[in-house]
């Protein structure tokens, strides 16, 4: 436990904070859409990630120095697209965003944009390879502290995709969607412009 715990605790204070991920992981949730497969594949992208960190792949990005820019750049075209896509939602508004109404969103297409969303966010190797990974050689037992964080993932992905049906009420209505588009939309254009100006 003096392993796992620590791991544990460090995991879930990383990616409780609101990004991409989590905010594509929430909209699922309330449009009931599709989630366990997209918490599902949020949660065993992370556990890949921090088995690479807490096995010492860590040192990737100095080993091959055009992984960081390719990934931070990709990642901000990404998020500044997907960002435009919820700011178009909030403005138009309509149907689609009715909760109770049949997805038309394809699983295919909801994987393929979460997958993007995790692998071509450079925040996401920093937290789970970079911090995740040389912060476990300080442990007795890495593995231990590895099988933590990765459960932890599990654990808020999975409490995340099917505790937001509990907000189900609020976005009954059409105009809370609209809000929610609102501040993801903002929300993906902050992380790009961040990363662009780093």
């Amino acid at each position: 436990m003096a392993s796992f715990l620590p791991g544990f605790f460090l995991s879930l204070s990383l990616i409780v904070a609101i990004g991409a991920q989590n905010a594509f992981v929430l909209r699922q949730g309330l449009r009931r859409a599709h989630v366990f497969w997209v918490c599902l594949t949020c949660a065993l992208s992370d556990a890949i990630l921090i088995v690479c960190g807490v096995a010492g792949f860590g040192a990737l990005a100095e080993a091959v120095p055009w992984f960081e820019p390719v990934m931070r750049y990709g990642g901000a075209a990404f998020l500044l697209w997907y960002g435009w896509c919820n700011a178009r939602s909030a403005w138009q508004g309509g149907s689609a965003l009715e909760l109770g109404s049949e997805d038309t969103q394809p699983l295919r297409e909801a994987l393929l944009t979460v997958l993007a969303l995790t692998w071509l966010n450079p925040h996401v190797y920093l937290d789970t390879v970079v911090l995740i990974g040389s912060i476990s050689s300080q442990y007795d037992s890495r593995l231990l502290f590895g099988i933590g964080a990765a459960l932890a993932s599990f654990v808020f992905f999975f409490v995340l995709g099917y505790g937001a049906r509990l907000l189900a009420p609020i976005f009954a209505n059409a105009r809370a969607w609209r809000i929610l588009d609102a501040v993801i939309a903002l929300t993906m254009w902050a992380i790009a412009l961040k990363l662009l100006y780093l």
